[in-house]
């Protein structure tokens, strides 16, 4: 029998919520900074099927979360398209050679980057009951394309948004390369068994409305139209965050079956606003999770009565904090739980 989260993602508004987080598997855990000590850093971690299983798997031994999340990166598609990846300790990610200085049809493509993920889901999803969803994810193309053109994260995204209005057939083209590759990647997860998938798209807030349909709603709504052809009873999860009035038309127009929220959004224009019976995702402030008190259960019930005329999957507004407290995830987690609507 499906689980709670996946029967909420397929459009049932039950009276209890499923929750789980966003960066849920990672380094808040005791477990898993033990685990990287032991390892080494985050790429290795992440193209090892064995421990990266066991990252997947530690925070639904610990919570008893309703879903877990692929332990993986969004970047593992660019990596797989022929640019190097490597992580820098105290700088992030970089790509390189960057898409600013080098064209994308020199880059030789890597698929075989791609196989130990799919060798992590069907670890993972060989050691979970019935009950707990297993989630795969990718980056949206519009914020994999960010990293990929100026080689590492940014505050404005403003190489990637100059690109796109100064060449936009060839920044189309690097978009159209993303969606190509996300499709099979998500199916790969999905065939390995991933009972649903998450679109990842961190820097959707810094486009103005016209580049966002473009370059937001056009690839998500080509990538959802896919999966929903392959794979129809798997839902897809949309995130954009930073969205705000334009997260409607996401909602109405790229066909993903349910849409996370951040925490900049009120939860009751939200479940207002956005389609009848559709699944919200969201939407607690990670730094009120860090935080704790007394404020955390209040915010955390206001959502869950935001919510309580249509499906929801409580969740975070964006990933868990590095130095969030254990005992209030736990906190958080009672709070949920007990709710009933």
């Amino acid at each position: 029998m499906p689980g709670l989260l996946l029967n909420v993602l397929r459009g049932e508004n039950s009276s209890k919520r499923p929750i789980w987080l966003m960066r849920q598997a990672g380094r808040y855990l005791p477990e898993y900074r033990e685990l990287r000590e032991t390892k080494g850093g985050f790429l290795e971690l992440a193209y090892d099927p064995q421990a990266a299983a066991e990252i997947t798997l530690q925070p639904i031994r610990r919570f008893g979360f309703d879903g877990a999340i692929l332990f993986s990166d969004i970047l593992i598609v660019p990596h797989a398209m022929g640019q190097d990846l490597e992580f820098l300790k105290g700088e992030g990610p970089k790509l390189s050679p960057r898409l600013l200085d080098t064209a994308l049809e020199t880059l030789q493509e890597r698929p075989e980057r791609l196989l130990p993920i799919y060798e992590t889901v069907r670890q993972v999803r060989a050691s979970l009951d019935a009950e707990t969803t297993l989630l795969g994810f990718a980056g949206s193309p519009w914020t994999v394309a960010t990293y990929m053109v100026s080689g590492e994260g940014s505050r404005d995204q403003a190489d990637t948004r100059a690109l796109a209005y100064r060449d936009p057939v060839a920044f189309q083209a690097i978009v159209d390369a993303i969606v190509a590759v996300t499709i099979e990647y998500l199916s790969g997860q999905i065939e390995a068994g991933a009972e649903a998938v998450q679109l990842f798209d961190s820097w959707a807030g810094s486009l103005a409305p016209v580049e966002f349909e473009r370059w937001v709603v056009a690839p998500n709504a080509a990538i959802a139209a896919a999966m929903k052809a392959r794979y129809p009873q798997v839902p897809v999860i949309g995130f954009p965050k930073g969205a705000g009035e334009k997260l409607p038309a996401y909602a109405r127009e790229t066909g993903v079956d349910a849409v996370g929220i951040d925490e900049t959004i009120d939860p009751l224009w939200a479940a207002q606003t956005l389609p009848d019976a559709m699944p919200i995702q969201g939407n607690l402030d990670p730094l009120l999770l860090l935080a704790g008190g007394d404020e955390l259960d209040r915010q955390a019930r206001r959502i869950l009565d935001a919510f309580a005329g249509r499906p929801h999957i409580f969740n975070l507004g964006h990933g868990i904090g590095q130095f969030t407290p254990i005992a209030h995830v736990e906190q958080l987690l009672a709070t949920v739980r007990s709710w009933e609507g």
